[in-house]
């Protein structure tokens, strides 16, 4: 049986968050000899002294300062606990599993988890990165509860969500770009492609051009970007991903006579809005708001 109440806890916490117990008195509406009598509680109970007064100061001792930390997260876990039963009880999910195709900018998906999780403290985010119809297959199997992917898929709910610009890149030193003059698609073919696998496991595409006769296969966008940038090929790689190697001269757009730039489209898909709760509706809505005004 615990000797101490969280509600002498949060008196305890009063009185170091409003400096003194006058003033914590005031400030949660407490009268002052009840914050002194659960101070005092407490400190019967560990056998400890929290407070040193002198005069009119009010300041903690050692052992004051150990156990504030130790009541900080004991209220808190204790407003988790309470939230939670409250989510499960409004029919708030406790969990929002997101399939994300890696060609998604990554800082708009951070900035979406970050603006649902301060509205849902508790609520567990999932992520998982996928390629090409990797996205739909994790939505098929309810591997997912919302998936932003390159395809629409039939007896799904799918709208189109934005569109991303794809660039022809290799690096400064790639002899694509160290040659005078524009290149052709037949130029290409003599060089090395890097190419991403389709991470679906049981419906593998292929995407954009596939026309160099040597080519390597990765998992991620990501192990493709290092590649080029160290000179192993050539791609055509998404706009967002690369703006800072591009920047930073570490990436160059192949000069094309034609082409150059490509776009794919990203659509949003889940099963049935009417089965999504609370969270998974303030994702979608700030996922929304964040793709129309940064991607237009």
């Amino acid at each position: 049986m615990l000797k101490i109440t969280l509600e002498q806890w949060r008196m305890f916490l009063a009185v170091v968050e409003y400096g003194g117990f006058n003033q914590a008195s005031v400030g949660v509406h407490k009268s002052q000899s009840s914050i002194h009598s659960a101070v005092n509680k407490i400190e019967h109970a560990l056998g400890v002294k929290l407070f040193s007064i002198e005069g009119r100061k009010t300041t903690l001792t050692q052992a004051g300062e150990l156990m504030l930390r130790r009541a900080n997260y004991l209220l808190e876990e204790a407003e988790k606990v309470e939230a939670i039963g409250l989510n499960l009880g409004e029919g708030i999910e406790t969990k929002l599993r997101i399939a994300v195709d890696e060609i998604f900018p990554p800082h708009l998906i951070y900035k979406v988890c970050d603006a649902v999780s301060k509205e849902f403290p508790v609520l567990r985010i999932e992520l998982m990165e996928s390629v090409l119809s990797g996205s739909t297959e994790l939505l098929k199997n309810s591997e997912v509860d919302i998936a932003i992917a390159p395809y629409p898929v039939s007896g799904l709910f799918s709208e189109e969500l934005c569109e991303i610009d794809f660039l022809a890149v290799a690096s400064p030193t790639h002899p694509l770009n160290t040659a005078e003059g524009e290149r052709t698609f037949e130029d290409l073919k003599s060089h090395r492609q890097i190419v991403v696998r389709d991470s679906s496991l049981s419906a593998k595409k292929d995407a954009g051009w596939l026309g160099a006769e040597q080519r390597w296969t990765v998992t991620h966008i990501r192990t493709s970007v290092d590649m080029i940038v160290n000179g192993f090929g050539f791609a055509w790689l998404p706009v967002p991903l690369i703006e800072n190697q591009l920047q930073e001269n570490k990436l160059q757009a192949i000069k094309l006579s034609m082409n150059s730039r490509r776009k794919a489209k990203l659509h949003l898909l889940f099963n049935d809005a009417d089965s999504l709760g609370p969270a998974a509706r303030a994702f979608l809505g700030e996922l929304r708001y964040l793709c129309l005004n940064e991607l237009g």
